[in-house]
């Protein structure tokens, strides 16, 4: 039997009726209820709901939007993500190819991880990649790849979107970052995209925290500078400056310890810059202690760049109550209409 989850009618945003495109909330909304589309579309097919019993179409439908592609795994053959078309009744899309209202032309979104037999284990091998680093050599992160280059190569950068939560934000995030270093500049929605470091977040002392992170800095720019050995500037630090025009939309949630670290990761800039220490972090920032460690130990080949490292974005954290980790999580919250949000926007320079 179907969750009440899966189904729009029950659980989406019924309240966007008429979508203002440069209305902050609709579009975080229309993106999320996309990435939701797959997770149902990967769901319909587990459960071999097809025709009219199928629940996934409504979660694009209801936005004018039709689905023209799923992007499928070559190992077991489940749906990660999917391309979507902007067909509105009258299409601003149809003849010319262009956003003229600040609303996409084609999404391209990707799931995250689903707890079901006949997913699981491809998914969760997908997260033992990202946390050792390795996303970017897997073949479900090139199918995605692929399809963007081609449909960038097509209709253009500006006209296309990319969304996704958890497992699908770091694809996203990857998908965006790797197109961005070609100048390709995607409009990015990622919702509780992964931070692999420990949770100081969660430290309730802020003395303690931040205590803790300006260590941190003080560590990693040394190592840093130590890695750069006779070099000016390092591969790493010229690939972070070439990124730092992408500013993507991350939807973080304080209570989500897996995504939490997003926030006191750009909010620890700040405050570096605001004691005089802002060249310490403004280095420290573009690294990570694993991979500078690793490079100094190692055999001076610097370690591939880490998902998470972001130059610029624009934060959003929901400050609502959580009842527990899976509604902190969950791809649900960011479409509800009574939302505690800040909002910030992260420039590197």
């Amino acid at each position: 039997m179907a969750s009440e989850r899966e189904v729009f009618g029950l659980s989406g945003p019924l309240h966007l009726t008429n979508i203002d495109w440069n209305n902050a909330h609709h579009r975080r909304s229309v993106a999320a209820s996309l990435v939701e589309g797959v997770y149902i579309l990967e769901r319909d097919r587990q459960e071999k709901r097809e025709g009219s019993q199928a629940l996934a179409p409504p979660w694009w439908e209801f936005f004018h939007f039709k689905l023209v592609r799923k992007l499928i795994d070559d190992v077991d053959f489940c749906i990660f993500g999917a391309i979507y078309e902007y067909k509105p009744p009258s299409s601003h899309c149809n003849d010319s190819i262009v956003s003229i209202d600040g609303n996409p032309c084609y999404v391209i979104a990707f799931r995250g991880t689903i707890t079901k037999p006949d997913s699981f284990t491809r998914d969760f091998e997908l997260d033992i990649h990202i946390m050792r680093n390795g996303l970017h050599q897997t073949s479900r992160f090139e199918i995605g790849m692929q399809a963007i280059r081609n449909m960038v190569a097509t209709v253009g950068a500006s006209n296309v979107w990319l969304a996704g939560h958890s497992l699908g934000a770091a694809m996203a995030m990857l998908a965006g970052k790797t197109m961005a270093k070609m100048g390709n500049f995607l409009e990015a929605f990622l919702f509780n995209p992964p931070y692999l470091s420990a949770p100081i977040e969660r430290i309730k002392d802020k003395k303690v925290k931040h205590g803790i992170r300006i260590a941190g800095s003080v560590i990693t720019a040394g190592l840093a500078l130590a890695a750069r050995g006779k070099n000016p500037r390092s591969r790493s630090e010229d690939s972070f400056s070439a990124l730092s025009a992408w500013t993507p939309s991350l939807c973080v949630n304080p209570a989500d310890h897996l995504c939490s670290e997003y926030i006191g990761y750009f909010e620890h800039r700040k405050k570096m810059e605001e004691i005089g220490a802002g060249a310490i972090e403004r280095l420290a920032t573009q690294h990570s202690l694993g991979g500078l460690f690793m490079s100094v130990v190692g055999k001076g080949v610097e370690a591939t760049e880490p998902l998470h490292l972001l130059p610029s974005a624009n934060l959003t954290v929901n400050l609502s109550p959580s009842n527990d980790f899976k509604q902190a999580h969950g791809i649900h919250q960011w479409w509800r209409p009574d939302l505690n949000l800040k909002c910030s926007r992260y420039k590197f320079k």
